[in-house]
């Protein structure tokens, strides 16, 4: 298995349709049992949201699978006004926005910028300027470090679940450990009439994003080389725009 493709995502919704097929193998590492889903070429794991679980998802399949690249992928909030929902987008540097590093992929175009806590409105306006980003994310930087860490190579595929200008719902006080609780949040949102339509738009565009990243992965399990070979049909935005 060492000349698999591990991918890192976050949630096991955003990309279940695409993996439906592949076999379930569970596997401790370092205290922890983790659900890894395999294919003939590739390896995923859903690691939680956040730097933290994604690191540690990293970590695990790196040190059990031997990979010679790592992929994060998973949902994003769009930098870019061209960017819409369900846009693939593929960057070609990953920015810490914590402390300033970056990692690039040697693929792709443009710039992911990972940030520690649901961006709002605001937050992605400052990000965009500050780090001249195209799209954020909370979970590329902390895989690309662990990649990096252990020399093997990086990659990050998004699907754009949230444009420049979409007001999130409070979504950060009902993350636990990198995952959302959909129990306690419903009964927070149910009382907050004027949140329903704000979260039904979100569930729809969470899923159109979805149907995205399960396409890639379809293709990409079926094409390991696709990666590499055709990024700028990955990215909806020109290079002469970044």
């Amino acid at each position: 298995m060492s000349n698999q493709i591990a991918i890192v995502a976050a949630l096991e919704y955003e990309v279940k349709a695409g993996v439906k097929n592949w076999r379930v193998n569970e596997r401790e590492h370092a205290g922890r049992v983790f659900k890894f889903y395999e294919s003939e070429r590739a390896v995923l794991v859903c690691g939680g949201i956040g730097a933290e679980p994604a690191r540690r998802a990293a970590e695990a399949v790196i040190s059990l699978y031997k990979p010679m690249l790592v992929v994060s992928i998973g949902l994003a909030g769009g930098l870019d006004p061209e960017l819409k929902v369900g846009n693939l987008f593929t960057p070609r540097t990953v920015i810490d926005a914590g402390d300033g590093s970056s990692v690039g992929t040697g693929v792709g175009n443009g710039v992911l910028v990972s940030f520690a806590e649901v961006a709002s409105a605001d937050q992605k306006s400052n990000l965009a300027k500050a780090f001249n980003a195209q799209a954020v994310d909370m979970e590329a930087a902390a895989v690309a470090r662990g990649a990096k860490a252990r020399g093997v190579r990086f990659g990050a595929v998004k699907a754009i679940s949230d444009e420049r200008d979409f007001v999130m719902p409070p979504l950060e006080r009902f993350i636990q450990d990198g995952q959302l609780q959909y129990g306690k949040f419903a009964l927070f949102a149910a009382a907050q009439p004027w949140l329903w339509p704000t979260v039904i738009l979100l569930a729809l565009n969470t899923w159109r994003a979805s149907k995205t990243l399960c396409a890639w992965l379809d293709q990409y399990n079926s094409q390991p080389e696709s990666l590499e070979r055709k990024p700028a049909e990955m990215h909806p935005i020109s290079k002469d725009k970044i």
